[in-house]
């Protein structure tokens, strides 16, 4: 426990009034809904509660409702997750490797959730992981996914990553160290395609989902902005192993704005072999 006297720092939300709601009741209501949605999807069902998630990180306009299918996928695991390792791209600040916070807590408009101080010790002190806030400071692809978790879990800890150029076998490591038992979830946010056409992004965003789920580890920025945390995921799961199911895809041309210029989204579960679950 810390000793009162202690102070703490508190990771602000940035993004909240921009890519979700900044007031709690409303985004509160807003969550709910997409949760409540993710039942009527066409969804393809995973063998198997996941262990892991690959979750997009858009403004919930354009990329809830798939977010929210990941998220379903979880639901029978919302009492026994106590903590969520999640691992985003750097969008904002250059990175070689993969940082974790100083901060003690992360906050919302839905409240605070507690860093997992001693996990973020032990990867600090295995030299697989930097301690750096700059990195965090204004970075969405890890905040836009936690009010979903705030809905969707009861109290857990968090232990918050972003990773800038790094070798999947890197990443990989740094993902399997955190890894824990079955009250851990992982979580890589990524979104697919950027600013192509439609139909064009489909056929992107296709080829992408298939080397997900063939563990391939060669993925680049042009497919998914979060490659560097997919492919260190997917190495993983090469080695444990486990297998990948896609849940749902869509590209923001399906959920709002014009069909010229889309962004590619994908909810994927990484869990046990159907034989194993």
């Amino acid at each position: 426990m810390r000793p009162a006297s202690e102070k703490t720092s508190v990771r602000p939300a940035a993004v909240a009034g921009f890519f979700y709601p900044a007031d709690p009741q409303e985004l509160r209501s807003e969550v709910a809904r997409y949760l409540d949605s993710a039942s009527s999807d066409s969804l393809r069902t995973p063998q198997g509660t996941p262990k892991a998630l690959i979750v997009p990180h858009a403004g919930y306009i354009y990329s809830g409702r798939v977010a929210a299918a990941a998220y379903a996928a979880i639901a029978a695991r919302r009492d026994t997750i106590r903590r969520v390792v999640l691992l985003g791209p750097s969008h904002r600040v250059y990175l070689h490797g993969v940082a974790v916070p100083r901060s003690d807590s992360f906050a919302t408009p839905l409240g605070e959730i507690p860093v997992d101080a001693e996990r973020r010790h032990k990867l600090i002190a295995s030299g697989e992981v930097m301690s750096a806030d700059a990195p965090h400071a204004q970075e969405h692809s890890l905040e836009v996914q936690l009010p979903f978790l705030q809905m969707l879990l009861g109290d857990f800890e968090l232990l918050p990553l972003v990773a800038g150029t790094a070798e999947p076998a890197h990443v990989a490591a740094v993902l399997d160290a955190a890894w824990g038992d079955e009250e851990t979830l992982v979580l890589i946010s990524s979104d697919l395609s950027h600013y192509h056409t439609y139909d064009l992004a489909r056929r992107i965003d296709g080829d992408t989902s298939e080397a997900i789920l063939q563990k391939q580890i060669t993925l680049t920025g042009e497919q998914a902005c979060g490659a560097v945390c997919i492919n260190g995921l997917l190495h993983l799961a090469r080695h444990r192993p486990l297998d990948v199911s896609e849940i749902l895809r869509m590209n923001s041309g399906d959920t709002a704005g014009d069909r010229q210029r889309v962004v590619g989204y994908g909810a994927f579960a990484i869990h046990e072999p159907a034989s194993l679950s």
